[in-house]
């Protein structure tokens, strides 16, 4: 069935790990009536979260896409995994989504990745809604939820569903937007709408209130009716409420317990009648110069696409998620890879349920479809015309994690190092890429389990054996005061030979400048001609430095002065001569080796505080400040050595139990000297020998 632009509706559930995310999907598609029976998520048979590495860990570790119909809207609802391993699968939902449905649970408030969520979505202006769970649990307390996210995040939570009782006493939710109540059946499943017991009355009536005071917030003449009147009608409500939701200035919030699927009705009409459509969405394209240019989602016009996942499959091969910007894309068409320079064959188009693929024929603005065996990598736009802009890729953040990976055997390697580059093109959060500083292969992500999931899946399907191993750190060395140096090179073997007299000066720059090189040669000492060779034979002599061999930085070179020989002189001669002149220069001026530093931002719990900063300080770190977000969790902002944070993933895991989570990002090179200094250069000229 075909659906237009303004019928699609984009949903991503998200939210911390254990919150319910994969039984709330599973629930809502069985309310639906997409479902006859659901699946407990521990079982392995959920819609979402069915591969074998989730079932063996009970753990989401992909984001799973399905849809239902409710009230003549299409509902494509994204299920997202809850470990910050996995961020790369939220940032597809979110960004082809018009609204998130953030998951809390009723017993703990908003959790570590809520806040970081929360915080990705404030960055995106993307509406939100909460749901939630757990209310029929005897530590269940919706209302200390409410006051925890309002406190957390400072916004408006409005409550469109209230539980009625608590833990056991649990029955049902009151819908307050239509006055009706839905309680569980002896079966556990949510009846039909009731009316609200009078033991509820008080509490319905505030609550609506609440409610009424939020939706005037979306339109200034329902605000003024409001003050003056002190009531609105279900219609005024509902348009208020939405239109106050697609601008993000209120949270709708609901309540409920999924698991025996208590809440879900007035969820599901919410979503169909109050969430966004894809044309109150925007878009960016970006230009050659990096301009980006904002746009509507637009029902007409030329067809234009970003592909928002990919995904492999046993039957069909490579799955190319497609979330479609405007126009429309029918099967058995030809579109034009505007990164990739080339045209692209569609064949079948899908949708999904979980894995299991249903096949349509045209997919219009708006929806998420999918294709199969495209040549097109995550964040390729797809357009019809070869001249269109593409547009703005999804946000890669920076790893924390990362492993040197080798094989016993050249030939292995070579294959594991195929498809770890498969998987850097499919998952925008990994990178793999040879570092020629370190010689090695480093394979980077959002965290341990994440790289270990990727290694243990190539290594089922190839047989190989990978080994990893903790990278090198990618050291500089530079000069701390201003030295002169010369050098002839001088070689004669028979007609013509080899000829260069090199004088050059060598000073610091300030940290992070670079590199500058100045001619100060008068009188032709060195012919205009052989100076780029000179510079030539500086930047080489730059690319291995004289403690240990790492790349020289923020030095000044000045040529001096020389000689040159009218027949053997030549750019090579004075390449070499430049080359051992800056050698040296710098082994006079007091070379020095820098260590990069990262910025760190670390989220926990209060209590785990004092271990976190205890640590830091034992690794070099430097505290820059410190942030209580609200409800128990805190922010530290420091600056570490990298070198002291190539475990971090690990230890903080350990530190926090699995709960506190960090980011990373390079920030400047700092001097390194003493012992510390001593034991870097030895290990480099050890494994420079080894390599030998």
């Amino acid at each position: 069935m075909e659906f237009e632009t303004k019928n699609i509706r984009n949903i991503a559930i998200a939210g911390h790990s254990q919150t319910g995310k994969t039984t709330l999907l599973e629930q809502l598609l069985l309310a639906a009536g997409v479902l006859d029976k659901a699946a407990a998520a521990e079982s392995g048979k959920t819609v979402s979260s069915s591969s074998p590495e989730e079932t063996l860990r009970h753990i989401s570790i992909y984001s799973y896409l399905a849809h239902l119909e409710r009230n003549g809207k299409l509902v494509n609802v994204w299920d997202t995994p809850g470990a910050s391993d996995f961020t790369g699968e939220v940032i597809s939902a979110f960004r082809s989504s018009e609204a998130a449905l953030l998951l809390v649970d009723s017993r703990t408030g908003a959790q570590v990745e809520t806040v970081k969520l929360w915080r990705d979505l404030d960055r995106r202006c993307k509406p939100r809604m909460v749901f939630l769970n757990r209310v029929d649990d005897a530590r269940g307390n919706a209302m200390a939820a409410v006051q925890d996210l309002h406190d957390k995040f400072n916004v408006e939570i409005c409550q469109v569903t209230i539980p009625m009782g608590t833990g056991p006493s649990y029955k049902g939710v009151i819908d307050v937007l239509h006055g009706r109540a839905y309680f569980k059946d002896a079966s556990g499943r949510e009846g039909a709408g009731a009316e609200i017991p009078a033991e509820y009355a008080d509490a319905y009536k505030s609550a609506r209130g609440i409610l009424m005071g939020s939706a005037a917030e979306g339109d200034d003449d329902l605000l003024v009716k409001f003050i003056d009147e002190g009531e609105l009608t279900d219609e005024e409500i509902m348009t208020g409420l939405k239109a106050a939701f697609a601008a993000n200035k209120v949270v709708p919030c609901f309540s409920g317990d999924p698991i025996h699927g208590s809440g879900l009705q007035p969820l599901l009409d919410f979503i169909a009648n109050a969430c966004p459509s894809p044309l109150e969405n925007l878009e960016r394209t970006v230009s050659a110069d990096g301009s980006e240019t904002v746009a509507r989602i637009q029902a007409e016009g030329a067809f234009g696409a970003l592909v928002v996942k990919t995904a492999g499959d046993q039957f069909s091969g490579k799955l190319s998620y497609l979330k479609l910007i405007s126009g429309s894309l029918s099967a058995d068409s030809s579109v034009f890879n505007v990164n990739g320079g080339k045209a692209e064959k569609i064949g079948k188009l899908y949708r999904t349920q979980g894995k299991k693929l249903e096949e349509i024929k045209k997919a219009n603005a708006g929806d998420i479809c999918i294709v199969a065996k495209l040549g097109a990598a995550t964040g390729d736009t797809l357009a019809s015309d070869a001249a269109a802009l593409p547009y703005k890729p999804l946000r890669r953040p920076e790893p924390v994690y990362s492993l040197a990976i080798s094989c016993a055997e050249k030939k292995s390697e070579l294959k594991v190092n195929e498809e770890l580059s498969k998987v850097g093109e499919s998952d925008r959060t990994v990178t793999f890429q040879y570092n020629a500083e370190t010689r090695q292969n480093v394979l980077s992500g959002m965290g341990e389990l994440q790289l270990q999931i990727i290694l243990d899946r190539i290594h089922a399907d190839t047989g190989i054996d990978i080994q990893t191993s903790v990278p090198r750190v990618a050291y500089r060395e530079t000069v701390q005061r201003k030295e002169i140096a010369e050098y002839t090179h001088k070689k004669q073997t028979g007609g013509h030979g080899q000829y260069a007299r090199v004088q050059l000066s060598v000073e610091p720059l300030g940290r992070g400048e670079g590199f500058k090189f100045n001619n100060a040669v008068f009188g032709g000492a060195i012919p205009k001609n052989f100076i780029p060779g000179v510079e030539k034979g500086v930047r080489q002599a730059m690319e291995s430095g004289v403690m240990a061999g790492y790349p020289v930085v923020d030095i000044s070179v000045t040529v001096l002065d020389g000689k040159h020989h009218p027949v053997d002189s030549s750019d090579l001669a004075f390449q070499i001569a430049a080359r051992t002149a800056l050698s040296e220069a710098m082994r006079k001026a007091g070379p020095l080796l820098l260590e990069p530093v990262m910025n760190l931002s670390v989220w926990a719990e209060t209590k785990y505080i004092g271990d976190i900063m205890s640590d830091l300080s034992s690794r070099r770190g430097r505290i820059l400040g410190q942030e209580a977000i609200g409800s128990g969790i805190e922010e530290i902002r420091a600056q570490v050595p990298q070198s002291e944070l190539l475990r971090y993933a690990i230890d903080l895991r350990s530190i926090t139990s699995s709960t506190g989570s960090f980011e990373t990002s390079f920030d400047h090179y700092d001097p390194v000297s003493g012992k510390l200094a001593d034991k870097i250069v030895e290990e480099a000229k050890a494994i420079a020998k080894s390599q030998a």
